[in-house]
């Protein structure tokens, strides 16, 4: 199982996860609790996260992050609504 580290706030939260799974979908069933997200659609933004270590293991960015994000995609910000999680992540969200 794939091994998500958070870092929020000066806080360090690590947790094994499903793989396959999706961080805004276990946060919305309280079993990501920390991580910060809303509409879940790649429409807000609100689920934005900074790709510390694991990044090579994603997709791709797919047409909603590049139309959101854009050049915030080459600093490492992706959106965790649109990543399904398959290999261990390290992550960033303020």
């Amino acid at each position: 199982m794939p091994n998500v580290i958070l870092h929020q706030n000066g806080q360090l939260y690590q947790q094994e996860v499903s793989e396959n799974s999706n961080l805004v979908v276990l946060a919305g069933l309280k079993k990501f609790p920390h991580l910060k997200y809303g509409c879940g659609m790649g429409k807000c933004t609100k689920c934005m996260i900074r790709v510390l270590n694991g990044a090579d293991k994603l997709p791709e960015p797919n047409w909603k992050e590049n139309k959101m994000l854009g050049e915030r995609l080459n600093e490492g910000f992706r959106l965790a609504c649109q990543l399904y999680i398959s290999d261990d992540l390290e992550i960033s969200q303020e």
